[in-house]
């Protein structure tokens, strides 16, 4: 197979029109003046003690803003000595590789490209170029690697994942390629730890320990989002992010506002800085299409301007009867190098789900309306054909770095995020118990969310009694708007009556009716936070922070709290150069305005403690890391079902809530990277009880145990281009009592015994650019739940699925 050899000057235009298109509006590019190659060099003071050539890099980037490219194998396994002093960035470097048969050379006005020396000895092959970090910590892409270097996502602080007081998991672009994680989903599902439930077609929920995973970020700016509708969030497309880091535990330092479960934060790929791209083409079950392409490179002969530009289609049918979904993503990046210490980013994504047949609260009912128990093939819709819920996002942002000669960085980010919702919704009731006749339940459902965020703030180093410490000063202010329209007395023309068990999805489709009620709420949140990490001795570190914030709703619902101090300590000990022991604690702050009590006012905030003690391993230069944790989440004020609420004694009210106190304990440990040349694992084990101040159990149906096993494998000698893999999920008992019959108030305790999920991959290396790859799922065709109970009825998860897909690099 041959391809005609792209031009340096093609390239550039092609990612030119790329990202016009990917962005929706032309960008004008000026070629880079040579007046900053003749700026007078800026000095920077360093403190790189001697380690692995990779964390070394990865400090020297952080420290002075030069962005360095190397190929993901050049600096494997080699040590530095380190660096001290005053001096440049390239001076800096210099002593860094001095004693490696590494070189580098100038590429762009802030930009490096490491190279071997030409007096190596012996040949030495070049792997992907990537820049490989920046404030947000390391970029995976072309790492061929299960962990990352670094992280920022806890602190702001960039630290490894040892240095981080507190649990972490990444799910990097090279395992996100590997097993096929093409959505935010399927991502959450191969983390150790995590519990995906999904309530129909196209809502879902993460649990971390227990508690659902509320808070979104997009490099590392949080989203204010409406807890009441599904704004598009959890059918984000993966194609246009290098990483997804979970942090578990409660994250109020950063968020404010926000659950103990944890935050997902979903960091953006970056421009590179020599040409290259792909083009991903897949078939698979129920008709299942996909295609990627991928563009990026220099767009200025001195490689100041960089670009990037990201397409994905996806038509995609499902297990489900009569369903399938549309999803279109397009995703467009610039970086100015504005000087040679100042960064610019500038760029924009967007995302179309476009469903047709959509389910609505599960996808069959288990009871029929006497209350028996009643059984539906796998497959099964409760929804119409012409139900759908339509969700859209348009994300706008932009980002400005400058690193000062002190070696402080300042940084602000603003975010502008439209996330919309049309859902006109149809789905069958529980059948009639003598005839198995049901009604349609049909409402419709349009909204928007318009998010805006802004983030500033400073860190770098300072002397304290003879000793560098680390420090960061920020502060950000949030605004998000939701209008809402519901319709919920829907005008039917024929009789409204269909066999439930002989259902096929065709109905007439019901008027919509008047609009039935509107909301319209503004939540504002700002808050002024610091972190400081001081280095005690050489192998003692301790990290103090706090966040006062402000948290407000106005308009439909009323929430006001302001000067709320939320806390934040770690602390971080070496005990030899593999083992560190750490603990953490911060504080829980939740508004729950979503939950009514039954005076139909919103519940209390959720307010309590997170406590965290463990050991982090480090081995092979930071290429395997390793966690042993322990938690407890002591939470004040947790919203429960208030059983001694009176259905419609309160018109609008479906169900009240009351505040409980609780306890969660638990332990859990994970493994993510190379454990020999060629073999990448992430495996993790969770095991949670949480319990009211009662001692009966809570969140009982995310389970107590669980296991994630991940791996591949690429061999040697003459099968070398093929790489093999498997995954693994179990999880243990799941229960939940369910009310089968409310008019006598007859309940089921409803229990899914232990499960193994397994998964399987296969890559064949067919030339130097061109790949195919096999993807299989649920391999024995395990038949479960993912969730149960929510409106008395089930969801199951996915059965035996197959993707085959080919990719061509260039």
């Amino acid at each position: 197979m041959h391809f005609p050899a792209l031009t340096s000057t093609h390239a550039r235009s092609i990612l030119a029109l790329a990202i016009c298109l990917a962005c929706s509006h032309a960008v004008a590019v000026e070629r880079a003046d040579t007046a900053a190659s003749r700026a007078v060099p800026t000095t920077h003071s360093f403190a790189i003690a001697r380690q692995s050539l990779v964390n070394a890099l990865d400090q020297l980037s952080v420290q002075s803003g030069l962005q360095i490219a190397y190929s993901s194998d050049m600096a494997q396994g080699v040590e530095s000595s380190g660096v001290s002093g005053q001096m440049t960035a390239q001076q800096a470097l210099a002593q860094l590789l001095k004693g490696t048969r590494l070189d580098f050379e100038q590429n762009g006005a802030n930009a490096v490209l490491l190279k071997p020396r030409p007096q190596a000895s012996g040949p030495l092959e070049l792997g992907t170029t990537n820049v490989i970090s920046n404030q947000l910590g390391t970029v995976t892409e072309g790492s061929g690697s299960y962990t990352p270097g670094t992280i920022a996502t806890a602190t702001k602080l960039v630290l490894t994942p040892r240095e981080t007081p507190q649990s972490i998991s990444v799910v990097t672009r090279q395992a996100m390629d590997d097993f096929s994680l093409k959505s935010i989903d399927d991502v959450m599902r191969h983390t150790p730890g995590i519990t995906v439930a999904a309530y129909d077609s196209e809502r879902t929920s993460y649990y971390s320990r227990g508690f659902a995973i509320r808070n979104f970020q997009y490099d590392g700016i949080p989203i204010l989002q409406d807890a009441q509708y599904s704004s598009g969030h959890t059918l984000t497309d993966t194609v246009i992010y290098d990483r997804v880091e979970v942090l578990k535990g409660a994250t109020g330092l950063l968020t404010g506002a926000g659950g103990p479960g944890g935050t997902i934060n979903m960091v953006r790929k970056k421009p590179t800085s020599e040409f290259k791209g792909y083009i991903d083409l897949g078939a698979g079950s129920w008709d299942n299409y996909r295609s990627e392409v991928d563009v990026s490179g220099p767009l200025t002969e001195s490689g100041n301007v960089r670009g990037r530009a990201v397409a994905a289609y996806q038509d995609k049918h499902s297990f489900l009867d009569h369903y399938q979904r549309q999803t279109a993503v397009y995703y467009g990046i610039l970086e100015f190098d504005l000087a040679p210490d100042t960064l610019l980013t500038v760029g924009a994504d967007y995302q179309d789900s476009d469903p047709q047949g959509s389910s609505w609260s599960g996808s069959a009912s288990l009871y029929d309306s006497a209350g028996n128990r009643i059984s539906t093939p796998r497959g099964f819709n409760n929804g119409a054909k012409y139900s759908k819920w339509a969700q859209y996002t348009r994300t706008g942002f932009a980002t400005l770095e400058h690193t000062f000669d002190n070696g402080w960085v300042g940084k602000a980010q603003y975010n502008h995020q439209i996330n919309g919702y049309d859902a006109p919704l149809s789905a069958l009731l529980n059948p009639n118990a003598t005839t198995g006749k049901a009604m349609l339940l049909t409402r419709a459902y349009d909204g928007e969310t318009t998010s805006d965020t802004g983030d500033l703030y400073a860190t770098g180093p300072f002397s304290l009694f003879g000793r560098e410490h680390e420090l960061v000063v920020g502060t950000s202010v949030s605004r998000s708007r939701w209008i809402g329209r519901n319709y919920t007395s829907a005008i039917y023309t024929d009789g409204n009556s269909h066999d439930y068990f002989n259902w096929d999805g065709d109905a007439t489709k019901p008027g919509r009716g008047p609009e039935t009620s509107y909301n319209d709420e503004t939540t504002r949140q700002s808050a002024g936070y610091m972190t400081a990490r001081f280095s005690v001795t050489d192998d003692l570190h301790l990290m103090l922070g706090t966040r006062v914030n402000n948290f407000e709703v106005t308009g439909t619902s009323q929430v006001k709290d302001t000067g709320k101090v939320m806390p934040y300590a770690g602390i971080t000990y070496d005990l030899n150069e593999n083992f560190s022991a750490y603990a953490s604690y911060t504080d829980i702050y939740l508004p729950q305005r979503e939950y009514r009590d039954i005076n139909d006012k919103p519940v209390e905030p959720d307010e309590g403690k997170n406590y965290e003690i463990g050991l982090k391993g480090e081995f092979f230069d930071g290429r395997l890391n390793s966690s042993l944790a322990y938690f407890e989440v002591h939470e004040d004020n947790r919203a429960v079902t208030d059983d001694s609420y009176v259905n419609g004694s309160i018109p609008g009210l479906d169900g009240a809530y009351k505040g409980v106190e609780s306890k969660t304990k638990g332990y859990e440990a994970e493994i993510s990277g190379e454990l020999a040349p060629g073999w990448q694992l992430q495996a993790g084990y969770t095991h949670k009880i949480m319990r009211d101040k009662q001692g009966a159990k809570l969140s009982t149906w995310e389970p107590e145990d669980q296991v994630n096993i991940y791996t591949t494998y690429k061999l040697t000698g003459p099968l070398d281009k093929l790489t093999v893999g498997s995954g693994v999920r179990w999880q243990g008992t799941g229960w939940k009592l369910l009310t089968n019959n409310y008019t006598t108030g007859t309940q089921d305790n409803f229990s899914q015994s232990p499960l193994w999920v397994v998964d399987a991959m296969a890559r064949y290396q067919v030339t130097d650019n061109v790949s195919a790859a096999l993807n299989i799922n649920n391999v024995f065709d395990k038949k479960y739940y993912t969730n149960i109970g929510f409106y008395n009825s089930v969801y199951y998860g996915d059965p035996r699925n197959v993707m085959l897909s080919t990719r061509w690099d260039f």
